[in-house]
């Protein structure tokens, strides 16, 4: 007992922190982090090298830290590691004690981009087209009046939900599917989680990133099992058939545009596919009232 008492307390809290870390993997599971099981699996959990990829970090940095070597790890990094173990907030500060980094309870929200004025007059000047202004994880950063009175619901618009932003993915998995404004959910839903598949590659380990995708799968069982599919494509032109209480379904073609200085950022613009879809969006470019909402809450 004299003996442990005289070594340093780094020397100490580093096998803690790797019991600690090893324990956390073993008890998060493949499924759970929308990873194929795999066959010939004979660690319980996940494997060092899927935190490492999980977590945006070097599979060889991260053996070291769950080994307790003496290596100096970041808050951001940490954060991703948390994220990927799913550790709660004690477990989080119990992470960043081990691993003699100052803890820091309340992070700023990621940053949202700046709307300049000019993007917003452009989607202005696509009336009678509704348009948005998405970025890659379809948070709604800017709109036209027709887009909000065609995204509108029981007079209500697009929910902000837990992120401090409205985001057109939380708002139709968080919905009963009778209250979803697209009509083919199992057509295009699918869709557009392969699509945030792709954008997440290149955000993997980012804490914002990984909280978001962490909530929807707690939140919707159908987003988890898409998630848990992998499938990824691209953004593309397609027919989306949306409902609306004043005046049916519309059918939209979808067109995306890059927007130069936003990177990930797209303009989205519906075009009415046919004469009734036309007819329908100039009833909604009639109807009296604003926008409900300002476009980025």
């Amino acid at each position: 007992m004299t003996i442990v008492a005289a070594l340093p307390t780094q020397r100490r809290r580093r096998p803690e922190l790797a019991a600690f870390l090893r324990s956390r993997r073993a008890r998060v599971t493949p499924e759970d982090v929308g990873m194929p099981p795999g066959l010939r699996r004979r660690t319980p959990g996940l494997r060092r090298e899927e935190v490492a990829q999980l977590s945006g970090v070097g599979v060889t940095w991260y053996t070291w830290l769950e080994q307790g070597r003496p290596i100096n790890a970041s808050a951001q990094v940490l954060d991703a590691v948390a994220r990927t173990l799913r550790l709660d907030r004690p477990e989080r500060e119990h992470l960043y004690h081990l691993a003699e980094v100052p803890y820091a309870p309340d992070r700023p929200a990621p940053d949202i981009p700046e709307v300049s004025p000019e993007i917003q007059g452009i989607l202005d000047a696509l009336d009678p087209l509704p348009a948005v202004l998405y970025n890659a994880r379809y948070d709604v950063l800017a709109t036209n009046v027709l887009y909000e009175r065609l995204l509108m619901q029981n007079g209500e618009g697009l929910d902000t939900g837990p992120f401090g932003i409205r985001n057109v993915l939380w708002a139709l998995f968080s919905v009963p599917a009778p209250k979803c404004p697209v009509v083919d959910r199992k057509r295009e839903l699918p869709l557009m989680v392969a699509q945030l598949r792709g954008a997440y590659g290149r955000h993997v380990g980012e804490p914002d990133w990984e909280e978001f995708v962490r909530r929807l799968t707690e939140t919707s069982p159908e987003f988890a099992r898409l998630w848990r599919s992998g499938d990824v494509v691209p953004p593309g032109t397609r027919v989306k058939t949306f409902r609306h209480e004043l005046v049916g379904e519309v059918r939209m073609t979808s067109v995306s545009l890059s927007v130069n200085g936003m990177p990930e950022c797209r303009i989205v613009t519906y075009t009415p596919s046919d004469e009734e879809s036309h007819r329908g969006i100039e009833i909604l470019r009639e109807a009296k009232g604003d926008r409900t909402k300002d476009p980025a809450p």
